[in-house]
């Protein structure tokens, strides 16, 4: 069990950090429509957000 838990943080912390990558790359495309700032540990977002490619980086890095 230790073993999957020791995959699993990776993959975890993968999906975290392409969220908020993506995010802010969104937003550097359409400033006036997304705002994303870090705040700590958390990530504040205010603005349109395109699902899609947001699930896009998910799927991708779980590949």
């Amino acid at each position: 069990m230790a073993h999957q838990d020791q995959i699993q943080q990776p993959l975890e912390a993968k999906a975290v950090e392409g969220l908020i990558e993506e995010l802010e790359r969104q937003a550097a495309e359409r400033p006036l429509k997304l705002k994303v700032r870090r705040d700590g540990d958390r990530v504040i977002v205010e603005g349109e957000i395109d699902v899609d490619a947001l699930a896009m980086v998910v799927i991708g890095s779980m590949a």
